[in-house]
């Protein structure tokens, strides 16, 4: 049996364990679905020393949650979000750091497969799960994922974007929910902490075992732009990579569309202006051309205001992009429906007027109710 040590990243507190774990003596402590209840529980494995066979892992990364007979992408979503966040906080002690990352891009590839919507919406919607750090950088893969793959770019160029794009801030990691919550201007300080956080960066993935060259060069260039204004190198268009240029455009959407202290949420359609055709990558016209038709101008997870007075939440596709599924949460009198109705855009009556900010909509609604199983917490 081909071995490999359990580290801190492998275990969620409260779920089910997706393999058989074995002691230092090959002997099994832990049958598969276990689920191990606190973190000092999880110390205490761990210090002990845990093992699963290499293979079942694999396994199980295919087929998360078995018991289940639809997997709701919001868990799936959420508990890569866990282990992301264990495994960037301790990756000075982890063990073979590289592989860990791939799983979980593997992990967030097959949860957005199982429903693109859902995946999609959850950049709006699921923002109050686990560290702003680690949610933005799992948003940031599920973009960059459905943008290259319009792209018809190679498996392995997706990967290598989607693993930076999981570990592109871990250079500020533990600053990161500081700054996106601040009030106040950032201090010269902080600034200097957020320029050189991708070269910081590399050098702890560096440490931590990470050795594919794609891979630390997206994460020193997410920063950059094609005319020489960004950080830390002030790379030009000639030396930026495309597949860098991706990462930083999902990464700068994803932060335009979160909830932020000191400044509105930007509704969908401001933040594809900004970021796409107003920023300084903005020269890119077939870049951006690629993320505005892949998005779409009403994704999943937007809010809007319909002809008839509803405000509601895109939940699918309609009969073209500009008439979307919608599911009104407020009637035209401003009170929360009792329960989301579906309402097809594609009718004059239910079509779309304008955005609204998320700020703007009471919580009145849970992901289930728009998407059922597959969205349940």
């Amino acid at each position: 049996m081909s071995q490999r040590r359990v580290g801190v990243a492998d275990i969620v507190v409260g779920e089910p364990l997706k393999w058989n774990a074995y002691g230092t003596d090959g002997k099994l402590l832990l049958r598969k679905g276990y689920i191990i209840e606190s973190e000092r529980q999880v110390a205490g494995l761990l210090e002990r020393g845990l093992y699963i066979d290499a293979s079942s892992a694999n396994d199980a990364r295919k087929d998360p949650i078995k018991k289940v007979d639809t997997p709701s992408v919001v868990r799936l979503l959420n508990t890569a979000n866990k282990r992301l966040e264990r495994l960037l906080f301790g990756i000075s002690g982890e063990s073979d750091a590289q592989t860990k990352v791939i799983e979980l891009v593997k992990d967030i590839a097959d949860a957005t497969d199982i429903n693109r919507n859902i995946a999609l919406a959850c950049i709006h919607l699921n923002q109050s799960s686990g560290s702003y750090s680690t949610r933005h950088s799992i948003n940031t893969a599920i973009v960059s994922m459905l943008v290259m793959r319009a792209m018809h770019k190679s498996q392995e160029e997706i990967v290598n974007v989607m693993a930076a794009a999981l570990t592109m801030n871990i250079g500020m990691l533990r600053h990161h929910d500081h700054f996106s919550s601040k009030s106040e201007p950032l201090t010269e300080k902080e600034w200097d902490i957020i320029k050189k956080h991708p070269s910081v960066g590399i050098e702890l993935l560096k440490q931590a075992g990470v050795n594919n060259e794609a891979w630390l060069s997206h994460v020193l260039q997410h920063h950059e732009n094609t005319d020489c204004t960004g950080y830390p190198l002030g790379t030009n268009a000639q030396t930026l990579s495309q597949n860098s240029r991706i990462l930083s455009f999902a990464d700068q959407y994803c932060a335009s569309v979160s909830i932020r202290k000191y400044r509105k949420t930007l509704p969908h359609a401001a933040a594809l202006r900004d970021v796409f055709l107003k920023g300084p990558l903005a020269s890119d016209k077939m870049l951006a051309a690629y993320f505005i038709k892949e998005l779409g101008p009403y994704p999943p997870g937007a809010f809007v205001l319909l002809k008839d007075g509803e405000i509601g939440v895109v939940t699918g596709n309609g009969a073209a992009p500009a008439t979307p599924i919608v599911h009104a949460l407020i009637g035209p009198r401003g009170a929360p429906l009792s329960l989301p109705i579906k309402r097809d855009t594609a009718k004059l009556s239910h079509g779309i007027r304008d955005y609204v900010s998320m700020e703007d909509i009471p919580s009145c609604f849970s992901l289930h109710q728009l998407w059922g199983e597959q969205a349940i917490l």
